[in-house]
């Protein structure tokens, strides 16, 4: 690169990544470099070399489906201005690489062959960490535990683990509800990336998508492809016609089984808003009950957040310097948390923190949120699929990721709210909520959708964290908890981890419904195959109060040392 250009391209990485200080070494970049698969078909890549390096530091391998420009190409050369050589693959069926893509199906096979090729390349420099959010994270849990086992000798020396999981089933059927914005979203982005598209793929990251919205409201589910490309993809069948996380088309393209086989150190960063952290905090679990802890942090961020880009990218060098070149380590401890209405990042040995106690605040007939039982009653609302509870906020590959104000939506029919006396003090919740509602409805298939908000003293009602569960149909099969005499079923919902602080003044608020659309597909009610069920049955839900049966929310609260 000429100066000029040099100058020109650390002035895009510092625009792009508020607060990023691009690192001090010049770059060249040789570009579509051919890849050789197993197969015979060659993968594209560029590699990006950082000049006048002396220390050798590891071959970083960047492997995703978005092209080898833009936002993460900025984050490939800020890597490199620190001093990593960084091969930035496309995969198969992208941005010039040969083959056909299938979402997550080839990545394992092709970035087996990948790594045995980087290290056979006369620039490769001893070790090999891997790098990337989202999918670029998926890439690297496909082969990290599978070649750690299999050939340790080809398998990553480290990890840079951002925004991502293992397992993109579990979050395409979420608790046997389907992720529809996300899903859908995402078919219609990646087809048009493919297609090169680009005029509607760049208005569409501006401004909401008319074909986009018709087809989040298309009913059966597997048209929703057709409207909102003019064209049926060939992964977007696959995905709503395999509602069963047990389907042999989910269970050969999850890697989580294969965590615990990973020994090279890993980093971790996410959000409180990133649609990927309840898993990412349990893959988090299971490796350091494997005996072998990330490093994580946690950030006010949501998925495509342009705040966390200079964290994620300092940290990353930082990690990787102290493993392979002896640096600093500059954490005082292995988790960095950020408290949320507290506004505080705090450094803690453990994710959760020592010190948290359980405790149940119980939904009472009278709307009211508190520590004792119930006396009894019913709570009961109608869900309409037809005028599906909306999503207000929530997680999300949308621009807005953050808290929303729930103001407005509590006072829909089909969400009832029970809400706690205002606190005297502050309250932190720390950890993952699990709701427990004494549920029945009048359909065959219904899901129970809960959020716990934060009540401001202005009247503001702001989401702090939510969950989905479906009962009934082909997904839930085999996970319904049992029906009672009475019809009553308690369902357990897993919400979003959160670290929050309820301030004094402050009320805890939990809301309850049956959807929100189109973040997860409203549910017809009838039980049928998802992909193909048309018909819509508006059903009468019902919340159990009773004492034998009671409802109510755990809540990990953590007391600051």
């Amino acid at each position: 690169m000429s100066k000029l250009r040099q100058r020109l391209s650390r002035w895009v990485q510092s625009r792009t990544m508020p607060g990023l200080t691009p690192g001090p070494y010049d770059i060249t970049v040789r570009k579509n470099l051919r890849v050789p698969m197993d197969d015979g078909v060659e993968l594209l890549a560029d590699l990006i070399i950082p000049e006048g390096v002396g220390t050798a530091l590891p071959t970083i391998v960047i492997r995703g489906p978005y092209g080898r420009s833009g936002a993460v190409a900025g984050q490939a050369r800020a890597l490199a201005r620190e001093g990593f050589p960084v091969l930035f693959q496309s995969c198969r069926g992208t941005w010039g690489s040969g083959g056909v893509f299938t979402p997550q199906i080839d990545e394992q096979r092709d970035g087996v062959a990948t790594h045995r090729w980087v290290r056979r390349q006369p620039w490769f420099t001893g070790t090999v960490a891997t790098f990337g959010p989202s999918y670029m994270g998926f890439t690297q849990w496909a082969v990290a535990g599978h070649l750690a086992r299999e050939e340790p000798e080809n398998a990553p020396d480290a990890l840079c683990l951002l925004v991502t999981m293992p397992d993109f089933g579990a979050i395409t059927w979420d608790n046997a509800a389907f992720s529809l914005r996300n899903a859908l979203g995402w078919t219609q982005m990646m087809d048009r990336m493919i297609r090169r598209d680009m005029l509607p793929l760049l208005l569409g990251m501006v401004r909401p998508d008319p074909k986009l919205r018709r087809g989040f409201g298309t009913l059966p589910l597997a048209d929703g492809d057709l409207v909102a490309t003019g064209r049926r993809v060939h992964w977007y069948q696959d995905w709503v016609r395999h509602e069963r996380l047990t389907d042999e088309y989910w269970t050969r393209q999850s890697h989580t089984a294969s965590l615990p086989d990973v020994t090279a150190p890993v980093y971790m960063i996410t959000g409180w808003y990133d649609i990927f952290l309840p898993w990412q905090i349990r893959n988090h679990a299971q490796l350091t009950a494997a005996g072998r802890p990330p490093r994580l942090t946690i950030g006010p961020w949501g998925h495509s957040d342009r705040a966390m880009g200079a964290t994620a990218i300092a940290e990353s060098a930082a990690f990787l310097r102290e493993h392979f070149a002896g640096g600093p380590g500059g954490r005082s401890a292995p988790v960095r948390a950020f408290r949320t209405g507290a506004q505080q990042w705090h450094d803690l040995p453990s994710w959760p923190p020592p010190g948290v106690i359980g405790g149940t605040w119980h939904l009472h007939a009278s709307g009211r949120l508190h520590p004792d039982l119930p006396d009894g009653g019913v709570t009961s609302y109608v869900y309409d699929p037809d005028d599906p509870t909306p999503a207000v906020g929530g997680p999300s590959l949308e621009p807005r990721q953050g808290p929303s104000d729930n103001a407005a939506h509590e006072a829909r029919t089909d969400v009832v709210v029970f809400r706690g006396e205002p606190l005297a003090g502050p309250v932190t919740v720390a950890g993952t909520p699990v709701a427990r509602i004494g549920f029945r409805s009048s359909q065959p298939s219904a899901d129970v959708f809960v959020r716990i908000c934060d009540v401001h003293p202005d009247g503001r009602v702001m989401t702090v964290g939510d969950g989905i569960r479906r009962i009934g149909g082909v997904a839930a099969a085999g996970t319904d908890p049992p029906a009672g005499e009475d019809g009553f079923r308690e369902v357990a919902v897993e919400l979003w981890p959160v670290f929050h602080e309820f301030g004094a003044g402050h009320r805890v608020s939990v809301q309850v419904s049956s959807g929100a659309h189109p973040r997860y597909a409203r549910n017809p009610g009838s039980g049928d195959p998802a992909a193909t069920a048309a018909a819509t049955h508006r059903a009468t839900q019902e919340i159990s109060h009773s004492p034998a049966r009671p409802s109510g929310v755990e809540l990990p609260l953590w007391r600051h040392p």
